[in-house]
């Protein structure tokens, strides 16, 4: 799930007119966030995170590649991650990588669509988020970083982590922050 966002952020760069953020960016896995919401029986909402991210964009060449360890799946309830990590949700032994791979950007009025492909358990499928950048400028070490926020809601259902539909939201919503430091 989480891989589709920070992909949508490079592509987004492409479209950026800032001269300063016109280059090869690699993830900051420190400074990246996946971070996901889903109903609980339409009651509350749960929340996740994955904690391992990476990748690269280029903002140049539109191009972007993200990597989310679906193993490093937290809720802050170990029996609960283990669950979403078993065969029932995303069966992360089995399936241990999420990728997402921007194709497209178009540009909004507050920031940009980005279209890609998203491939969680073992399915492959088109993908759009909106993403805001967040900033950009010389990082404590002095390197160029540029941040960037994507949202998106995802249809877990289509990516066969089909387990108690109905009891929990089908759509699921995510919010990818992640910090590219520019090579």
């Amino acid at each position: 799930m989480n891989k589709l966002i920070p992909a949508a952020f490079a592509a987004a760069f492409a479209l950026s007119s800032a001269a300063a953020s016109a280059a090869p960016h690699t993830l900051d896995p420190s400074h990246s966030f996946v971070i996901f919401k889903a109903s609980h029986f339409g009651i509350a909402n749960a929340y996740g995170m994955f904690t391992k991210i990476s990748g690269n964009f280029d903002p140049e060449k539109g191009s972007v590649e993200v990597e989310i360890d679906a193993n490093s799946l937290f809720t802050g309830n170990k029996k609960r991650d283990d669950h979403l990590k078993s065969p029932d949700f995303f069966n992360a032994k089995q399936h241990a990588k999420v990728t997402f791979k921007g194709e497209k950007a178009e540009k909004t009025a507050d920031g940009f669509k980005v279209m890609g492909k998203l491939t969680m358990k073992g399915k492959t499928n088109p993908v759009v988020m909106t993403v805001k950048k967040t900033g950009e400028g010389k990082g404590p070490q002095g390197k160029f970083r540029t941040g960037f926020e994507a949202t998106m809601t995802v249809d877990r259902i289509a990516f066969g982590v089909d387990t108690y539909p109905g009891a929990l939201s089908n759509n699921v919503e995510l919010i990818i922050s992640v910090e590219g430091i520019k090579q």
